[in-house]
């Protein structure tokens, strides 16, 4: 059983159940596409929804007599928010014929790696343009099995245009780092500096989630998993239509960069608001933009 299924609405679902919602999938997909793969083999992706934006995807091969075999299945859900024009470098996972997306984004500061959802479309476009190697842009979407409801920070209208204004700038001192800029690096280090020193006398007395108010981090093992902390912009109520289970998608804002994450309802604790924030794990997939 994958681990996210949950997070589409399969909770307490059987082994034999799932076969059969896989067997459906392969035989009335909504969406199918098929391809040649890294090695020239013929290979298909399948994939249904159950609620809105939210489904599974199915993928494998046909053998020689024409016959489709199934190599693994992925929950996903849907974003069509673009997050970030970055330049977007696609890796191949080693055991089998997926793939993540890699990019330098600025506003995080870290490398952001992700799922790639639009396998097959990336496949077909690479074999017609096997010279066309950079591509920008991606829509990033995400599901969670672990997540709960803070309160925002109070901010005065000044003391957020002076955030976003710190922010905007320290996002340019990291692009000329970057590029080498010693300038820039070194300014970088001062003002890391400044803030461990004023958040060591700050946090003697508050709380950690009173003075940071969003968070993105690399979480566990897996290169795709993040724990953060980050700002609902928007949310919309998901029924899964085979199992009725409730799921929240929401719209995050986290540290400037948008994006979907879907989670039970079951596993969330807390009522999710605009305004309010969600703080949880995720694992990231995101649609390449071709």
């Amino acid at each position: 059983m994958h681990k996210f299924l949950r997070a589409v609405g399969f909770s307490n679902i059987r082994k034999k159940d799932l076969d059969i919602i896989l067997e459906e999938i392969i035989e009335h997909p909504e969406v199918m596409r098929i391809t040649k793969d890294s090695e020239g083999n013929e290979f298909a992706e399948f994939s249904k929804t159950f609620g809105n934006g939210v489904g599974i995807l199915v993928r494998g091969s046909y053998d020689e007599n024409d016959v489709f075999q199934m190599n693994y299945y992925v929950p996903f859900t849907y974003s069509d928010v673009v997050s970030t024009q970055e330049q977007i470098d696609i890796e191949k996972h080693a055991e089998k014929e997926s793939y993540a997306g890699v990019c330098d984004e600025v506003r995080l500061g870290v490398t952001l790696i992700f799922y790639l959802q639009n396998v097959a479309d990336f496949l077909s476009e690479h074999r017609a343009n096997i010279h066309v190697k950079n591509l920008y842009g991606a829509t990033l979407s995400a599901l969670s099995v672990d997540g709960k409801i803070l309160l925002p920070i109070e901010q005065k209208v000044l003391e957020k245009q002076i955030a976003n204004n710190k922010q905007e700038k320290r996002q340019k001192l990291i692009a000329e780092a970057r590029e080498g800029n010693e300038e820039a690096i070194e300014n970088l280090s001062i003002e890391d500096l400044d803030m461990y020193s004023q958040i060591s006398k700050r946090i003697r007395k508050e709380d950690v989630f009173s003075i940071v108010s969003t968070s993105f981090m690399p979480y566990g093992i897996e290169s795709d998993q993040y724990s953060i902390l980050g700002e609902i912009k928007d949310i919309e109520e998901v029924i899964n239509l085979i199992t009725n289970e409730r799921l929240y998608s929401m719209e995050i804002e986290c540290n400037d960069l948008h994006f979907k994450v879907t989670i039970n309802e079951n596993d969330l604790l807390g009522e999710p608001a605009v305004g309010r924030r969600f703080k949880g794990n995720i694992w990231m997939q995101g649609t390449v933009c071709l």
